[in-house]
């Protein structure tokens, strides 16, 4: 009876023993981690997309807004004053180019080409003012002077109309409106230092038909410039 028992004391399991025998047995395996640096580089990457993303919109958006398309709707509005920005007097530039201008979509060579023919034509009528006046000395060298930078001025209307406007021509056209202006300088300070009476009715003239032929003079000095703004190559 007492081997019964003692096998029977090895028969019974306690259910506290069992349960330490199969958590020593069977641990439980660790759960495995979530790739942290893994998330956290993938969110970066996103991020970075996104701002390089709106740094080229913005950029392409600046460069649209200061590179003026000659296809636009208002194309010839924005032309003009982009050229006329250049020059010493923006608003008679703009005004009296506007004026005269009849296309749609005007290039620089037109626009510039119009600036001087507005210069020939307040020039001109300087010249014609001071032939019907008295003819004094100072009166007539001061014709002289006026013609010849009329002259000058028609050159350059004409090398703008030849098919190849290289660099050693805007210099040229450059030097020629700039002596046009050196004329009609010479020609007032000629008649006050002679004291002219022509000199009051002719100053008021005078200084007009210098302003814009200040403005060509202005846009051609900056014309390698203008053209780029347009993206059109010196041709």
């Amino acid at each position: 009876m007492e081997s019964i028992n003692i096998f029977k004391g090895y028969g019974k399991v306690n259910p506290d023993q069992l349960e330490d025998q199969t958590q020593t047995s069977n641990p439980k395996s660790p759960k495995p981690q979530k790739p942290i640096f893994s998330t956290l580089t993938i969110s970066a990457l996103i991020c970075l997309t996104l701002v390089i993303g709106l740094l080229l919109a913005a950029l392409i958006h600046e460069s649209n807004s200061e590179s003026p398309s000659l296809s636009n709707s208002n194309s010839a509005e924005s032309a003009i004053k982009t050229i006329c920005n250049v020059t010493r007097y923006p608003n008679s530039c703009f005004t009296s180019i506007s004026s005269l201008n009849a296309s749609p979509k005007p290039d620089p060579d037109a626009i510039f080409k119009l600036s001087l023919e507005i210069s020939i034509a307040e020039l001109a009528n300087v010249s014609s003012l001071l032939k019907t006046m008295n003819s004094d000395p100072a009166t007539r060298d001061c014709v002289d002077q006026l013609e010849d930078a009329l002259s000058r001025l028609n050159d350059s209307v004409s090398a703008m109309g030849e098919k190849a406007l290289t660099e050693a021509k805007v210099n040229d056209i450059q030097t020629w409106i700039s002596s046009a202006v050196t004329d009609q300088e010479t020609c007032l300070d000629g008649l006050e230092e002679m004291g002219s009476t022509a000199v009051d009715k002719v100053k008021s003239k005078m200084k007009r038909s210098m302003e814009y032929t200040s403005i060509s003079l202005a846009i051609v000095a900056n014309f390698k410039a203008i053209l780029d703004k347009f993206h059109i190559p010196l041709h």
